[in-house]
């Protein structure tokens, strides 16, 4: 039972999933995540790493198995098995432990992206932009696999697929004899990444795969590392444990930098916390917003789209709940980022991880999909669409940013005040929305909303800055913004709409509360509120809007959006319906993966994750809605 909710711990078993669907593509809420902060792999239960994209998170995939079985990946496991017994993370970190009963014996396998001592002291990062820390991604997946009983058989297959699938590896060895691998694209050598497989298994070439075979008994161990950089690899099994050792360490460190309560739902916020951090490009601070491109909001289906790239509108809630939880150093990393990206030019929806702007939008028409759900796309076309919100969640994260300070220097009151005219100019005109959608823009709700957040903490941090002549100024045309909102944006029961134009309901109005653009006791915030929670529901769990209702320019349907299900928890602690609150929250952290994860969405009725994972959003709102239960049950919402 989960403390609060009343719920059972409800899991659709691996193997219920497989076999209903008879696919080949493990469910997504399968797939293990591991980080380095500055590359991100997906790992199968079967062992198999299916996603992996080198030298960056948004670079070509070399193993890329989750889009197409053909596109690549990289096992480790037993030879006549591949169902794992049980899969966790140690605690308080990003370290993958799976452990393997087969006829013989007992294996555990722990994946790793591993983590070590800074490394730049002959030359300088290329990639680093913020503050140096005291570690860096040391550019390797270790592997580690270890017989605890009896005797097994080890395979080891890898084979990269360079440029998302398109290119065999041509293999050869090193002067390492049988116990190193050099991959380089068939293509050509200039062609991605140059690959080193260091293992002390003897490995073979077999076409485009490096593979290996051996017997372990009782006591033995194995290790198999890939390498893309200059760092050295372990040359020997004790190596790998103390570099290893060393990675878990750091993951519990960091996390016990956090300050987390002490409730039932504390380890939820641990792995959030985890799992958002590893969602950090550390280089340049920008969190993207998954780790993957095209994993299906339905099954089979169009709506695929590539998520590897930082939200602008993520801001708010990633500063508010880095800060929350007491990571500061994390949310002034991302804040920086953002501020760095709004000094040059128009704001835009999204960036790239350094803080490219040029995000075109392709279709891969060589990859099957995921369990064959098409189009494959890398970029994202929403990168150049108008959405107003971006000015609303700039200045909110500022305005969060600088209460945690005690001044506001110029350079950021200078980014401020160019969002906050921005948003002035372009209040009243009609949009694309929060959901960026493709049909016609509309005056959505959310979206004239998300502008007088703009111009109301934009006059906020002038009193600040004691400019009260323009925060006068700027707080009349919020006042103006906030009327029109009220008198255009309600249908006739008071209730918050999606956009002028319509009576449709949209769970971007649950933000209203959140962003204190009403009191949370107004009559219309609770009737909002509460309509989202019994009209824009399944099985109790919250849709973005009806798809019948909508024009987003899509065929299909979707899967409820679990970042609009945390959001009715808070706005219902913020409302005080306190017990539905908890309740619904108890249900939502049961759908968790086995390992603690979230994709964007869940079937409400199977509990099947749909969309790209893990989901930032879908983590950073977790955090929010938690942390309002908790405060509510202590009386401090």
């Amino acid at each position: 039972m989960i403390s609060g909710g009343g719920f059972d711990r409800i899991r659709v078993p691996v193997s219920a999933d497989t076999l209903a669907s008879r696919s080949p593509f493990p469910p997504i809420a399968d797939y293990g995540f591991l980080s380095d902060c500055e590359v991100l792999a997906l790992v199968a239960p079967s062992g198999n790493v299916e996603w992996l994209c080198l030298p960056r998170l948004d670079s070509p995939s070399v193993f890329g198995a989750a889009l197409d079985r053909d596109a690549g990946g990289f096992r480790l496991g037993p030879a006549d098995n591949m169902v794992p017994v049980d899969r966790r993370y140690l605690p308080g970190t990003m370290v993958l432990e799976t452990s393997w009963e087969s006829s013989g014996g007992w294996l555990i396998v722990r994946d790793t992206l591993l983590i070590g001592p800074w490394h730049h002291n002959e030359a300088f990062s290329p990639t680093q932009r913020r503050a140096p820390t005291d570690y860096d991604a040391q550019h390797m997946l270790l592997r580690t696999v270890r017989c605890v009983k009896g005797e097994v058989q080890v395979v080891m297959d890898c084979e990269p697929m360079f440029d998302y699938g398109q290119h065999q590896a041509r293999w050869s060895y090193t002067d390492r004899g049988y116990h190193q691998g050099l991959a380089t694209s068939a293509n050509g050598e200039d062609s991605g990444p140059k690959l080193k497989l260091t293992t002390d298994m003897r490995i073979g070439f077999e076409g485009g795969r490096a593979t290996s075979r051996t017997l372990l008994k009782e006591g033995d161990q194995r290790f198999a590392v890939l390498s893309w950089a200059s760092v050295e690899p372990p040359y020997t099994v004790e190596d790998a444990n103390a570099r290893q050792t060393w990675t878990a360490h750091h993951w519990q460190h960091w996390l016990a930098r956090g300050s987390f309560p002490d409730h039932p739902w504390r380890g939820h916020l641990q792995r959030s916390a985890l799992t958002l951090k590893g969602l950090t490009y550390a280089s340049s601070g920008a969190l993207v917003a998954a780790a993957t491109t095209s994993l299906p909001e339905t099954p089979q289906g169009e709506r695929n789209w590539d998520y590897r790239y930082s939200w602008i509108r993520d801001s708010t809630f990633a500063l508010w709940g880095l800060y929350t939880l007491g990571f500061d150093w994390e949310a002034d990393d991302f804040f920086n980022f953002v501020a760095d990206v709004a000094s040059q030019g128009d704001l835009q929806v999204m960036y790239g991880v350094d803080g490219e702007r040029v995000l075109t939008e392709k279709v891969l028409d060589h990859l099957s999909g995921y369990d064959g759900a098409r189009p494959v796309r890398i970029g994202n076309g929403a990168f150049d669409q108008e959405q107003h919100d971006v000015w609303g969640a700039v200045l909110d994260s500022m305005y969060l940013h600088t209460r945690s300070r005690d001044r506001l220097d110029d350079r950021t009151w200078k980014i401020m005040r160019r969002q906050v005219e921005k948003a002035i100019e372009h209040w009243n005109e009609p949009d694309r929305g929060i959901w960026e959608v493709r049909g016609e823009p509309k005056h959505f709700t959310s979206s004239v909303v998300m502008c007088w957040v703009a111009v109301d903490r934009g006059a906020r941090l002038a009193r600040l800055r004691q400019d009260y002549e323009l925060a006068d100024q700027w707080q009349r045309i919020a006042d103006v913004i906030h009327a029109d909102v009220c008198e255009k944006g309600t249908d006739s029961r008071g209730v918050f709409t999606q956009h002028y134009d319509t009576e449709a309901l949209d769970a971007s109005a649950l933000l209203l509360p959140l962003v204190r653009f009403l009191p949370p006791d107004d009559p219309r915030i609770k009737a909002t509120v509460l309509a989202i929670a019994d009209e824009l529901t399944v099985e109790g769990l919250v849709l973005r809007y009806k798809v019948d209702e909508t024009d987003d320019g899509l065929r299909g349907e979707e899967g409820t959006f679990a970042i609009c299900s945390f959001w009715l928890v808070s706005a219902l602690a913020e409302i005080g319906e306190l017990d539905r609150a908890r309740q619904l929250c108890g249900k939502l952290l049961s759908f968790a993966s086995p390992l603690g994860l979230y994709a964007e969405e869940l079937d409400p009725y199977s509990g099947r994750h749909l969309g790209n994972f893990p989901q930032a959003f879908t983590h950073l709102a977790l955090i929010n809605a938690v942390m309002h239960v908790i405060r509510a049950e202590h009386g401090t919402v």
